[in-house]
């Protein structure tokens, strides 16, 4: 099966394609953002078998490449490491006219898309995913961004790609738990406004996370589609309408930040964790049912994500994730936008939470 989805950016416009094997097959894809020159790719240790596919495709259509290869890890996604890309890419002699392949996960892909948002005021890049997160979620839409001390995501750039490549065949060699964390990221396009979706993941989630390919790839050609729409209708998140893709970011993120961003929660397992909370905070203000937040609970139970601080292994205090909230981004004179819901498909951005009654539920959760 092959599928191409376009995000509709006017002159800025590009596709995305999903295909069975397309990796093997990157250079055609690929030659004409060469222009004869040398490509420089960037990956983690992680991806090396990925790596030398996509430079044996490359080479046989005589593209030469250089392979920069980084340490795995959401602790890649650092100015030290933004630095070091950049000088080497430059060391390399990018020019604005050049295209670096991101080839990897979610970290890959936002300090790839960074670096070339920066690098000579801004050049070409091309999105390679390598992990179901990555492929339905931070490969499109062109966020990208490095963490701080402060928090996750605060120093970035809107920078999209030139092309997306996405080959669902790659996941075969993805742990279980990264194909977990990536579903997450499934689940929240049916949360957000598809009911139905959410309905078809209740069904066949399990059967995708145990390598059904049909599975894996109607639910990966759902969410991009899902996702492209949503990015062309709001694509610098200026009317309320690309701030739902944010649906468990808000409590998620400030779960990942009280874990250091380490292994111990992965970013997906944050996003699951913090889309039933989400949930659970509304049912608790009246905004939803319980049957609904028991029920988004539920399906992330299921197949082996968390639902919640526990579940998580998070201990902390209610103030203590609220002061990591307050460093988020979205941050506009003293308060913080929440993503809510009536119910499942029914997700909406709220700007009037009390963050004391943010901390007061969070407290309530771990006792």
């Amino acid at each position: 099966m092959s599928r191409t989805v376009t995000v509709a950016l006017g002159d800025r416009s590009y596709p995305i394609l999903i295909e069975a094997g397309v990796l093997a097959r990157a250079a055609t894809h690929l030659a004409p953002l060469a222009r004869g020159r040398r490509m420089a790719i960037v990956t983690d240790e992680h991806v090396r078998g990925h790596l030398a596919t996509l430079q044996a495709s490359l080479d046989a259509a005589g593209i030469a490449s250089e392979a920069i290869v980084l340490p795995p890890g959401e602790k890649t996604k650092s100015w030290a490491q933004l630095e070091s890309l950049c000088d080497r890419l430059l060391d390399l002699g990018i020019e604005r006219g050049d295209h670096v392949v991101a080839l990897g996960g979610g970290v890959i892909g936002d300090l790839v898309g960074f670096a070339c948002a920066i690098l000579k005021r801004g050049c070409g890049f091309v999105q390679v995913p390598t992990t179901l997160l990555a492929q339905v979620d931070s490969s499109v839409g062109g966020k990208t961004a490095i963490n701080t001390r402060a928090g996750k995501n605060l120093i970035g750039a809107f920078h999209q790609p030139s092309l997306v490549l996405i080959d669902p065949d790659v996941l075969d060699t993805l742990p279980a738990r990264e194909m977990r964390a990536g579903y997450a990221e499934v689940v929240k396009y049916g949360l957000i406004d598809d009911p139905d979706f959410f309905a078809w993941c209740e069904s066949h989630g399990a059967a995708l996370l145990a390598g059904d390919a049909a599975a894996r790839e109607y639910a990966i050609g759902h969410a991009v589609a899902a996702k492209a729409r949503i990015v062309a209708a709001d694509e610098h998140e200026t009317n309320g309408i690309r701030a739902l893709l944010n649906l468990g970011h808000t409590f998620g993120h400030a779960l990942e930040a009280e874990t250091g961003y380490s292994q111990a929660l992965l970013h997906g397992e944050g996003v699951a964790a913090g889309c039933a909370l989400a949930f659970a905070f509304s049912a608790a203000q009246g905004l939803c049912s319980a049957t609904d937040a028991d029920r988004v609970a539920g399906h992330f139970r299921a197949v082996g994500l968390p639902d919640g601080l526990a579940a998580a292994g998070i201990p902390a205090a209610g103030a203590t994730l609220v002061a990591h909230m307050r460093h988020d981004k979205k941050m506009a004179a003293g308060t913080l936008p929440f993503l809510l819901a009536r119910g499942i498909g029914q997700t909406y951005l709220d700007k009037t939470v009390d963050l004391a009654a943010v901390e007061r539920f969070l407290d309530a959760q771990t006792r």
